[in-house]
């Protein structure tokens, strides 16, 4: 076959799943919605919709429901997405652990487990991670009626467009082709992702900014992180990795962050050092009613909502140093929203306030006008920033189509 050739029939294959994926679009978002409707928003002839809706309707995807109320005539149909027949595993890679759930593709959990991967190297942290979702799979095997996707999200670099781990903050991987193992191994479409990057795109699908476009994630635990989300879509830059916020450098003075600069915003703003900071006041005496031996940041949000003068401080520090951090994004990147996940949020009333007051006096006016700083609608531990990557796959068409031919 020549290139030319070669390349028409890629096209045409790219229109097709274009076309379904705008179809399955409107069904999933807007359902009920009749092909009339759909005919309209998505501007596609009347028959290219009845022909794709059949398809959908043939593989299970969708389901016609009571018909719609008419203006006059035939009454139309409804349509709506099928989402119980259809399971995804996502997984979150933490840096000792697993978090793995069963989704359906409405994003409703049917079941989760945590294994502990205490493992030091790829070879052996593949195995492990293989063998818990095997074991996975095994377990909700009377739950699962089609599954259609494995989803993994980890904190590292990551090339999701080859399906390639390229590092990862505690062991050396080396270009480690996840998805084609984890395909090879299970026989399903497979997505590796960024935690934090997808963790955004969860919050966009199913969280704090299902009303907005353009939106800035921010979350704090081991480390500070960012997922950018424009247009609707995670913005990954070139090579897959952006938002790097932890490491803008709010304090030429600060420690040494591990990265080999100093002052980061991480080596501040991060459980550990939150923890670490409290810790060391309560050594030089400050009152408080926390002690030595809980200086958790759970038991530090604790006491700042009871009103601790030294917890409220330590925590305001951090709002502004964050906010410090969060005004020059917005200055980047003008979004609709900021949403901040972590185990801070639990201090919301301390936390919100020192950010905000960074963002009036350090964000351009018309940028800082009606614009939301709230805390995450999800649980920034969860696997759901993983079942975001499927879900992506099924409104862009690219697993869609899969599901389609097979």
């Amino acid at each position: 076959m020549s290139t030319g050739a070669q390349a028409q029939i890629g096209n045409i294959d790219l229109v097709k799943q274009l076309n379904g994926a705008a179809v399955y679009r409107l069904i999933d978002q807007q359902g009920p919605i009749s092909r009339i409707q759909i005919a309209e928003l998505s501007q596609l002839a009347p028959a290219s919709v009845t022909k794709i809706t059949r398809q959908l309707l043939e593989r299970g995807l969708i389901k016609e429901v009571d018909q719609q109320a008419s203006t006059g005539g035939r009454r139309a149909i409804s349509i709506v997405s099928e989402t119980r027949n259809f399971h995804t595993v996502a997984i979150r890679l933490g840096r000792h652990d697993a978090t793995i759930t069963l989704y359906d593709m409405s994003g409703r959990s049917l079941g989760e487990e945590h294994y502990p991967l205490p493992e030091r190297t790829q070879e052996t942290l593949e195995v492990a991670l293989f063998a818990a979702i095997t074991s996975f799979i095994e377990n909700y095997q009377r739950k699962i009626r089609e599954l259609i996707a494995i989803s993994v999200i980890l904190p590292g670099l990551v090339d999701p467009q080859r399906g390639m781990v390229k590092y990862m903050p505690h062991i050396s991987v080396s270009n480690w082709k996840l998805v084609e193992k984890l395909q090879k191994k299970f026989s399903v479409t497979s997505f590796v992702g960024h935690d934090i990057r997808s963790l955004a795109l969860a919050e966009h699908y199913f969280g704090a900014t299902r009303d907005c476009a353009d939106s800035i994630l921010v979350r704090l635990h081991r480390g500070t992180g960012a997922g950018i989300i424009v247009n609707g879509q995670i913005f990954l830059g070139s090579n897959g990795n952006v938002g790097e916020i932890g490491h803008i450098q709010i304090d030429p003075l600060g420690e040494r962050c591990h990265c080999g600069n100093f002052g980061c915003l991480e080596t501040v703003a991060a459980n550990a050092a939150i923890e670490n900071r409290v810790r060391h006041l309560l050594t030089q005496g400050y009152p408080s009613k926390m002690t030595l031996e809980d200086c958790s940041i759970h038991a530090i949000c604790k006491a700042a909502n009871k009103g601790d003068l030294l917890a409220n401080e330590v925590l305001e520090n951090v709002g502004r140093y964050l906010g410090k951090a969060v005004a020059i994004a917005i200055n980047l990147f003008n979004p609709q929203k900021v949403v901040i996940a972590g185990e801070i949020t639990e201090a919301e009333k301390v936390l919100l306030p020192a950010i905000q007051s960074c963002i009036n006096t350090q964000v351009l006016k018309d940028f800082r006008k009606n614009l939301p700083v709230v805390t995450s609608e999800l649980n920034h531990r969860s696997a759901i920033g993983a079942f975001a990557l499927a879900k992506r796959a099924m409104l862009n068409g690219v697993l869609l189509q899969r599901l389609l031919e097979s």
